[in-house]
């Protein structure tokens, strides 16, 4: 029987700025129980050394909540997808001998900032375009809002947990340089916001942006958001909830009754 890893090897594609090329970098750490991605990239940041011993400034990434939650340690790692923060080594390296193998790239969807940081600006973009907000400024009343069935409720609060960590657009093979797809999360958020009793007053608002070419009809239902997404957000069912939802709204345009 073969000796459990005893190493790990980051492989790491770096980056310097927007303009300059990327370039790759290798290091080599002692492996231990229960580290995951994040902890192995503080090590490397302690002891900046390459894997063929050249010393070199320590890869740069993003990270603040490390359980999850604020989806800003999101990379690609071993070609998939994630957060770096639960991903841990032995699940996801390559068993190479005596070592764990780990690849890391930036999300590419988004542009680089540094190494693994991207700018996601064009996630909180989308949600401004969508209206995703509640509109309750000013002083006027709006009264009592009505109860909600449990089972919307429930769907409101799957909704809510998008934490805006860019997995679904990394994985949508609409979202991309050619198509003006606004992207799987900003559609869920439409159908979050216009399930709100006092959200839904800018209901109309959202389902004509829905109905543009940034809309939902850019969706090819590959359905690859639904599978990386990390806190379950019931991506498919609030797209086929917003396709019927445009097409009612559309035929009520055509009829005069909006």
């Amino acid at each position: 029987m073969a000796d459990a890893p005893s190493k790990i090897r980051l492989k790491v594609l770096r980056q310097h700025d927007r303009e300059t090329e990327s370039y790759w970098e290798s290091f080599e750490l002692q492996f231990r129980p229960n580290i995951n991605v994040i902890s192995a990239l503080i090590e490397v940041q302690r002891n900046p050394v390459t894997a063929e011993g050249n010393a070199t400034n320590p890869p740069t990434w993003e990270a603040a909540c490390l359980e999850e939650v604020c989806g800003s340690c999101t990379m690609n790692i071993n070609g998939m997808v994630r957060q770096a923060c639960t991903a841990m080594i032995e699940e996801v390296g390559e068993v190479q001998g005596d070592t764990y193998e780990v690849v890391l790239e930036p999300m590419k969807k988004f542009p680089v900032i540094r190494d693994l940081v991207v700018d996601r600006s064009r996630m909180f973009e989308n949600l401004k375009q969508i209206k995703g907000w509640v509109p309750i400024d000013g002083s006027y009343d709006l009264g009592m809002a009505r109860p909600q069935d449990d089972d919307v409720r429930q769907l409101r609060y799957a909704l809510s947990r998008c934490m805006t960590c860019g997995c679904c657009l990394e994985a949508c093979p609409q979202v991309n340089d050619h198509s003006p797809f606004i992207g799987p999360a900003a559609v869920a958020q439409t159908l979050l916001f216009n399930l709100h009793p006092v959200g839904e007053t800018l209901e109309a608002d959202r389902l004509e942006t829905m109905t543009s070419e940034e809309g939902v009809t850019g969706c090819g239902n590959a359905q690859n958001c639904v599978k990386v997404c990390p806190k379950s957000v019931p991506l498919t069912r609030a797209i086929a909830r917003i396709n019927r939802d445009t097409t009612a709204f559309k035929l009520k345009q055509w009829m005069g009754l909006v």
